[in-house]
């Protein structure tokens, strides 16, 4: 169960990543890539956010996640100069990619018939708990 105070945060740290990441994507030269944070998942000690991105197109996620991990701490640092009048610490920032879109693209598909996965069982692939 998150409390208020969770939700406070996770929704704090939500949005400035948001801006970080797509100015930083500007910065980066990559033009017409979307990124957005779907979820932002705070622990009960407040020590620990996962942050969960949903990036497009889907062919560029998988590199720009390795990047966005490689720069956690500039992101973190970041991230503490936005939000100093607001958290006394920011939580440590662990990065994951949000694929429930493409997840409910292919719950869409199968349902308008495109791809049948009870023909084609390989369709549907195994879903993690996270």
């Amino acid at each position: 169960m998150e409390t208020q105070r969770q939700k406070k945060i996770a929704t704090v740290i939500q949005k400035d990543i948001v801006d970080i990441l797509q100015r930083a994507a500007i910065d980066g030269g990559l033009k017409g890539t979307l990124i957005s944070v779907s979820k932002v998942a705070v622990t009960s000690d407040l020590s620990i956010a996962k942050v969960y991105v949903s990036i497009f197109p889907a062919k560029e996620a998988a590199g720009l996640l390795e990047g966005i991990q490689s720069n956690t701490p500039l992101i973190k640092h970041e991230l503490s100069q936005r939000t100093r009048h607001q958290l006394r610490r920011v939580p440590e920032l662990l990065f994951f990619l949000d694929d429930s879109l493409d997840y409910i693209e292919g719950i869409e598909k199968s349902l308008k018939g495109e791809e049948n996965p009870v023909k084609n069982p390989d369709l549907l692939e195994k879903r993690k708990k996270s």
